[in-house]
């Protein structure tokens, strides 16, 4: 999946190795992506495979929900939401088991074009517009999925497609703050 050997999305070697490595850690990621730092998100893909020793789709979407939750609640817990992101990596995991056969990577090595990547993301449990542009980006940009016609369907903003190194995962978050800023300021709500 990968040609590059990590994502600068943590500070964690490992983590971030995990990340380009692993199409079902990315997208656990980007699900885990909302109302935290991206560094705490992108680690959680590490963190729940040491702590269920794996990262299989199709067995975390087996699990008993109760199980799962107490997962994501273990001291120190995944997320800032951890019974609610429990549920929401358990949704994914069932459509990732069930639709691509235990496989994420078959989401974009079987799309079509850029299009049909797009809505295959949309279809993901969570996945709006402004997280499936963040994934294509990444995928392009650093992973280098390239689908016929991507460029019609990459964001024109900065994304995390963007962060090449520590330095540029820290200016891409000055940018976004400085952006839900304006947005607040104007009255609007930002959504990712």
């Amino acid at each position: 999946m990968t040609t590059v050997d990590r994502l600068y999305l943590t500070g964690n070697e490992s983590a971030d190795r995990l990340l380009a490595t692993s199409a079902l850690a990315l997208l656990i990621g980007f699900a885990l992506d909302q109302q935290v730092t991206v560094q705490k998100a992108f680690s959680g893909p590490l963190d729940l495979r040491q702590r269920l020793g794996h990262l299989d789709a199709a067995r975390i979407a087996a699990m008993e929900p109760g199980d799962l939750d107490r997962i994501f609640r273990e001291r120190p817990a995944l997320h800032r939401f951890p019974g609610a992101m429990a549920a929401k990596v358990a949704q994914l995991c069932g459509v990732i088991a069930g639709t691509y056969g235990n496989d994420a990577s078959r989401i974009w090595t079987e799309a079509t074009d850029g299009r049909d990547l797009r809505d295959r993301l949309q279809a993901l449990p969570g996945f709006g517009d402004m997280k499936v542009r963040g994934v294509i980006a990444v995928l392009h940009r650093r992973l280098d999925v390239s689908p016929p016609g991507i460029e019609s369907v990459m964001p024109t903003y900065p994304t995390l497609g963007d962060v090449d190194s520590a330095e540029a995962l820290a200016e891409y978050q000055a940018r976004k703050r400085a952006y839900k800023a304006e947005l607040r300021a104007a009255g609007k709500s930002f959504t990712a």
